[in-house]
C-alpha cells in the first residue's frame, strides 16, 4: 500500500492506494493527456450572464456571495453538502454575481443553475 498526497482545487488530500498485482514497477506512471480539447465556458449573452451549475445533487449549507459582488475565477460561491461531504462550488470565471438561484437550506439537483455571473 502506498500513500500519496494529492492536491485538488487548492485542497490537499491524503490517499492510500493498494498495489495491483499486474503493476510490479515502483517507477512513476505518467498518464497521457487526452487529445480532446477542454470545454470552455460559453461566452455570455448580453444581459444574461453565465450560469454556474451544481455538479452534484445535495443541500446548500452556505452561500458565500451576494448579488452585486465581484468574484474572481476560483472564488467559493456556495457550499453544497452531499452524502455528508461538503463541496465548494467555485466560480469558473470572473465577473459580478447577478443572480443567486439557490438559498441556504435548499435542495439542489445535479446540473441545476445555482448562480448567474455577468
Amino acid at each position: 500500500m502506498k500513500i500519496y498526497k494529492v492536491k485538488v482545487n487548492g485542497k490537499s488530500y491524503v490517499v492510500e492506494l493498494e498495489s495491483v498485482d499486474e503493476v510490479k514497477s515502483d517507477k512513476p506512471v505518467s498518464i497521457a493527456s487526452s487529445s480532446a480539447p477542454k470545454a470552455e465556458a460559453p461566452a455570455p449573452v448580453a444581459g444574461e450572464g453565465q450560469d454556474v451549475l451544481s455538479p452534484i445533487q445535495g443541500n446548500v449549507v452556505d452561500v458565500k456571495v451576494k448579488v452585486g459582488q465581484r468574484v474572481a475565477k476560483g472564488d467559493v460561491l456556495m457550499i453544497v453538502e452531499a452524502m455528508k461531504l461538503e463541496n465548494e462550488i467555485v466560480s469558473p470565471f470572473e465577473g459580478v454575481v447577478s443572480t443567486i438561484l439557490a438559498n441556504k437550506g435548499a435542495a439542489v439537483q445535479s446540473k441545476q443553475v445555482l448562480v448567474k455571473i455577468k
